[in-house]
Parts: structure tokens; sequence; C-alpha cells
């Protein structure tokens, strides 16, 4: 398998590191979507990362769609999403806000990145801040009640709801420095530098 994207995108940094944790082989095909949109165009019509290339050329997008077929070419022992029932909702749930954490930081810092100074709109990057640290808030109270070893959806062993938050703390403190998420998310700091000392997270690191 080829996994286009990079480690800077926090959605394709989780597929990654799920990939990573379930101990399935890939390539990782380094690009930068605004220098080579062709290379991603060529698998993707959207021209968005992560893209998937599987190893018979299908190409897999959007990375809750690409988990999901992970998951079901994993097998139950070591799929990241339960199959079904509760346990499935309350991954399903956590993830989501870990998503929406990253999507949320990423307008934030686009606002600044892609707009000419003049059309800078700082209400609109606070609003998208303010959205980022409710969700980081949401996942540091699951990261309190884990305790030192334990994962945020229960269970003995990491899941998607684990990488999802870790990678969306890590992005958020890369692309939004000016947020105290230390002094704001004490659980969660100290759950993420747990994870990200684990081999498949420190594998697939956030650029410096």
């Amino acid at each position: 398998m080829k996994l286009i994207g990079n480690y800077l995108s926090p959605f394709a940094r989780r597929v990654a590191v799920s990939l990573n944790v379930m101990g399935l082989a890939y390539e990782m095909d380094k690009i930068m979507v605004f220098e080579k949109p062709d290379a991603v165009s060529e698998h993707n019509p959207l021209v968005r990362i992560p893209t998937l290339v599987l190893d018979d050329g299908d190409a897999l997008v959007e990375s809750y769609a690409i988990l999901d077929a992970l998951d079901e070419m994993a097998g139950d022992e070591k799929r990241l999403t339960p199959a079904a029932g509760m346990a499935r909702r309350k991954v399903m749930k956590f993830s989501a806000v870990a998503v929406g954490t990253m999507d949320k930081a990423q307008w934030a810092a686009y606002e600044g990145r892609h707009r000419p100074e003049d059309k800078y709109h700082q209400p609109w990057a606070d609003h998208n801040d303010a959205q980022a640290m409710g969700g980081l808030a949401y996942l540091d109270g699951l990261a309190e009640d884990a305790g030192d070893a334990g994962w945020l959806a229960g269970g003995d062993r990491i899941g998607q709801a684990d990488i999802s938050t870790v990678v969306a703390y890590s992005f958020t403190k890369k692309v939004r420095p000016h947020l105290d998420l230390a002094g704001e998310c004490p659980a969660l700091t100290a759950f993420v530098e747990r994870c990200e000392a684990l081999d498949a997270f420190s594998s697939a690191p956030v650029p410096g």
C-alpha cells in the first residue's frame, strides 16, 4: 500500500499511525498538495490527502473511509474501532470530537495562511480556536478518567479514539502555538506525551 500525504496533515497522520499500530505495511509518499496536485489527482478527484493506494491499484479517500476499510482488512484482533454496539458508538463519538478539533485548528491556521493580511478576520480565527479548545477540554476529561495507564474509550489496548486524540492535540499545538494546551489540558498533555513516545507515533512525527 502507498499512503499519499504528509505528517503535518492530521488526517494523513492518523491514518499513518493507525497503519503502524495495526502492523500493516505501507509506503509513505510525502506530498504537499499545493506543491504537487497532479500526484494526488491521479488517484483522488478531490485532490485531497490522505489518499491510500492499495496493492491492486484501487484508491481509498478521506481518512474516516480509509480507516473503516483498514479495520475490515485488519480483522477483529487488530481493528481500532469496535465493529458494533455501545463500544463502537463510544469510539466513534470520541474520534469525531478529535477530528472536529483538527478541523477547527486547521481553519484557524488557514485564516492567516491563505488570506491576504488585509483580509485576515481575527474574530473568525478566535471562533475556531475556541471550538478547538472546547474539543480538547472534552478530551482532557477523558484522559483524566483514563489515568496514567488507561485508554480513552477503555479496553486493554490503544484504539482509534486514542490515535485521533493524540494527533489532534499535536497538530493544534503545532499550528496554534499561542494556545496554552498544557495549562488548559494537563491530563491530556500527559496522555499525549505517553502516546507520542510510542514507536507507532514517533515513526510518523509531526514536522519540526
